[in-house]
C-alpha cells in the first residue's frame, strides 16, 4: 500500500501528523541547502524506526541541530556530539549523530566547489537509484539504499512520492520536480 493510501486509513493525531508532512513536503522540491540537509539527517535517522517517529521528533531535531544550519552544524564541537547524544528530543545514536556533523562537512566542500549542494545534486541528475545509492555512499556517512532513495524521492529527484491517484501527485507535477522533467 502506498503511503498515500496508508493515511486514508490513519486516526486522529496520527493522520493529521502524517498529512501534514504528505501534503506539504513529501516529494515537493526543495532549493534551500539547510533544508535539504535537514531532510537528510531526518532520513538517516529513519533507518531502524518508524517515519512517525521521525515526525514527531522533527521539531526537536530541527532545535538540536540549529535548525539544520550546515554551517554550525559542521563547526560542531565534541561538546555538542555529547549534547546531542544526551538529547533525548533526538535519536541519540552515535553513529547517526556522528554522520550527521561529518556529512555538514562534506556538504560544505560541496558548496565550495559546486555552489551549493542543491547545484551538487543537480550536476548528478539524472541517475538512477542504484547510481545514486552508490555516488551518496561514496560521498556520506550512513547512506544506505533505502535512505538514499526515500531521501531523494522526498525531495523531488526521484519518482514514486505519491501514487497518480494522489490529489497532491498533480500539485507536484506543477512545482516541476527533476525526476518528471527529465522522465525518470
Amino acid at each position: 500500500m502506498s503511503y498515500c493510501h496508508a493515511i486514508e486509513n490513519m486516526t486522529g493525531d496520527r493522520r493529521d501528523l502524517h498529512k501534514a508532512y504528505h501534503d506539504v513536503l513529501y516529494g515537493f522540491p526543495i532549493h534551500d541547502d539547510n533544508e535539504l540537509f535537514g531532510r537528510l539527517i531526518l532520513e538517516i535517522n529513519q533507518a531502524g524506526l518508524s517515519w512517525e517517529t521521525i515526525l514527531k521528533k522533527e521539531p526537536a531535531f530541527r532545535e538540536a541541530y540549529h535548525n539544520f544550519d550546515i554551517q554550525k552544524i559542521a563547526a560542531y564541537t565534541e561538546a555538542d556530539r555529547e549534547r546531542l547524544l544526551s538529547d533525548a528530543g533526538i535519536i541519540r545514536n552515535r553513529l547517526k549523530v556522528n554522520a550527521a556533523i561529518e556529512n555538514a562537512k562534506t556538504i560544505v566542500g560541496l558548496q565550495e566547489e559546486y555552489g551549493s549542494f542543491e547545484s551538487w545534486l543537480e550536476h548528478y541528475h539524472p541517475l538512477t537509484k542504484d547510481e545514486w545509492v552508490k555516488l551518496f555512499k561514496k560521498t556520506f556517512k550512513f547512506t544506505g539504499g533505502e535512505i538514499v532513495n526515500e531521501f531523494l524521492m522526498s525531495i523531488g529527484y526521484l519518482p514514486g512520492a505519491h501514487s497518480a491517484d494522489c490529489k497532491i501527485y498533480q500539485k507536484i507535477l506543477k512545482e516541476k520536480p527533476l525526476w518528471a522533467q527529465t522522465g525518470n
